[in-house]
């Protein structure tokens, strides 16, 4: 393998990584983790009302 094919192979694995991290980033949180989230920081707060 010569110099050049490894620096291509390097060049092209990182811009793939890239592309598929800012594409999961971009997708966002599902509406269903959302709620789950939203209802665990009320049972929080009602617990913490309790104590």
């Amino acid at each position: 393998m010569q110099l050049g094919q490894n620096d291509d192979q390097e060049r092209f694995i990182d811009e793939n990584l890239r592309r598929v991290y800012e594409e999961t980033v971009d997708e966002g949180i599902p509406d269903k983790f959302k709620d789950l989230l939203k209802k665990l920081k009320d049972q929080e707060k009602n617990n913490g009302r309790q104590q």
